[in-house]
Order: structure tokens, then sequence, then C-alpha cells
């Protein structure tokens, strides 16, 4: 049995499939910089530009692949905005259910011939998106970004450990805090600086320290809203001889040569790129 491939569908259904791998990359806040509020906005435009080019293309197959393109550019959209809004279950209803009756109806309108947009009406409302796209990427850049302030305490005081089956105690204790803030309107996509630590100074002979944030409710936030300010715990786990009897305080200061001399025990706290513990 010979298949016959129309080798045109082919192509046009690879290009299709290509499109949705990039709008999913873009979706992934890795490329751009840009804020999340900007990129919904962008993937629900893109999505009308491509409803309309399939409306106004008389070409064969043609319109069907925009109209392919405009319901995946569509269905990137309500993912990217469920997974990086986080809107309640109730809120995640009714976005699938009004999709839902959008593309009914509009399935339905095009069966009737009911929905028509000339050629020239549409291509003055793609230039006019166009124009917001550009608005809003610009207005983006201008907006700035995420700022991240650190604050290291003066000192912290671990304790001594209790009995037990290991020469070595955990003993996690707050040694600052990393203020997150969003100076800007639109929600912006959370990346907090890496943290790391070790001991110097007499008395420190186990010199690693893990560092690490205390999430509220152990869960990773990865956005921040427009406006909004929000504060991360950075917290030390020691390991602590099991036979020391006193308790031991720490000096704590922001660092990351692992080489260092210091009088007195003492935390280096490297945040970001400042030169990693050795």
């Amino acid at each position: 049995m010979r298949f016959a491939i129309d080798s045109g569908k082919l192509l046009y259904a690879l290009g299709v499939a290509f499109a949705a791998a990039a709008l999913l990359y873009f979706s992934r806040d890795v490329v751009f910089g840009l804020s999340i509020t900007v990129k919904a906005a962008l993937l629900f435009l893109a999505f009308v530009a491509l409803f309309l080019a399939g409306l106004t293309t008389r070409r064969d197959v043609l319109d069907v692949v925009a109209f392919a393109l405009a319901g995946v550019t569509y269905v990137v959209f309500v993912g990217y905005v469920v997974l990086r809004y986080g809107p309640s279950e109730t809120g995640t209803f009714l976005l699938l259910s009004v999709s839902a009756a959008l593309f009914v109806a509009l399935g339905y309108l095009l069966r009737e011939g009911a929905v028509t947009v000339p050629r020239r009406q549409a291509t003055t409302i793609v230039a006019g998106l166009l124009l917001v796209g550009v608005a809003l990427v610009g207005l983006d850049a201008v907006g700035g970004g995420v700022t991240y302030d650190v604050a290291t305490e003066s000192s912290v005081t671990v304790d001594p450990p209790g009995d037990g089956p290991t020469p070595y105690s955990r003993d996690e204790r707050r040694v600052g805090t990393v203020t997150a803030s969003n100076g800007f309107v639109f929600t912006r996509a959370l990346d907090l600086p890496d943290v790391r630590g070790c001991l110097v100074g007499p008395g420190t002979e186990r010199a690693d320290v893990y560092l690490s944030y205390d999430y509220p409710g152990y869960d990773r936030p990865d956005t921040i809203g427009g406006g909004a300010t929000r504060e991360f715990p950075v917290v030390a786990d020691f390991a602590v001889d099991r036979n020391r009897t006193e308790p031991v305080t720490y000096a704590v200061e922001r660092g990351g040569d692992c080489g260092a001399d210091r009088s007195a025990p003492t935390l280096l706290v490297a945040v970001g790129d400042e030169r990693r513990a050795d």
C-alpha cells in the first residue's frame, strides 16, 4: 500500500511544531529577561494577531496553519498564566471554562461565516497590537528588575550538643536575611542569589557550613508581585562536636575567602558572585 504524503502540509506541520517549541521555550523565563506580566501579555497579543491572520488569509491551508499557531499560542498563554501566577482552583477552572467557551464560539462563528475582517482593517489592528507590544517591552525595560539586599547578623551563638550516636550533631541558626524588592508594577520572576559559608579563625577545624534559605512552607517561591517586598531568612547548619561543653559565638561577616585568618571564630557568608569559598 502506498501512502500519498503532501510534502507542503508536512512542512507546515513541522513549522507549527517548531513554533510550539519556541513558545514553550519563551515561557520558561530564561530568555529576554522580560517580566511575567509582559510575557503573558505578549502571548495573548500574538494569539490575537495570528487569529486575524487566519481570518484574512485566502491561500489554501495557510489559514489552517495560522489558526493552529493561534491555538497553540493561546494554550501556552493559559498554561503560563496558571503556572506563574498560581491562581486558585476556582480561578483556574474559570479560566479554562472561559477559554473553552471562547474557542467553541469562535469555531461556530467561523463555520457560519459570521466573522469577517477586511484585510486592511486586520493589518491596522495587527500594527496596533505590535505597537502595544513594543510599548510594553519598553516599559518593562525602564521599570527595572528585582533587587536583592543582604543583611547579616553581627554574631551567632551555637549551643553545645546533647548526647547522640554520632561524633557530631547539627545546629541550625539564622545568620542573615535577603530582602527581594520589586519596585515596578509588573510581576517578575524571583531568582534568589546563591548563599555559601565557611568558618575561619581559631577552633574552626571543621570549616564546612551549609547555608540555605528558610522558605515559608518549604516551597521555594519563584515570583514576586509588582511593588512587593519579601524577606527570606538565611540559616547556617553548623556541625557541632559532641565533646563540646560550652556554647561558641561566631562573628558573622560577608566574604568567601576561606583562606583568610581571623582572631576570633568567624562565619564568612558569600552571596551571589562573591568569591567562592575554597
